[in-house]
């Protein structure tokens, strides 16, 4: 072990961990990386850092098929056939489909006002 660490080891609650866990698999960072910038975010030389405010990136809110596929942990396949049928909204210009984030999560959330008009009753 490089003589700059020290071994740290914590116990979490699961429902903590299980946040952890998240923030690693979205943002690629190694669970260390993460704690070690909480850690000097919130902890300064003049005691505990408070008034923080975060911000999530929500990406793009426009989405390609491939993209509507992956938010919807899809095939391609599927989702160009669902939003063809009208089953998921979209719109086609240009011969390319288009999505977006917000109508589609809403559509998966089951919102009434985000289903597609081919299958509002």
């Amino acid at each position: 072990m490089p003589v700059d660490v020290t071994p740290l080891f914590v116990r979490l609650a699961n429902a903590d961990a299980q946040h952890l866990e998240q923030a690693v698999a979205a943002s690629g960072k190694s669970k260390r990386q993460l704690v070690s910038e909480a850690v000097r975010r919130h902890l300064s030389d003049d005691g505990l850092v408070v008034g923080h405010a975060a911000f999530q990136e929500l990406g793009d809110q426009v989405m390609t098929v491939g993209e509507a596929a992956a938010l919807l942990k899809l095939e391609e396949p599927v989702v160009l056939a669902a939003a063809e049928a009208g089953k998921i909204p979209g719109r086609e210009i240009g011969g390319h489909w288009r999505f977006s984030r917000g109508a589609v999560l809403a559509w998966l959330e089951g919102s009434a006002d985000s289903r597609p008009a081919a299958v509002r009753s």
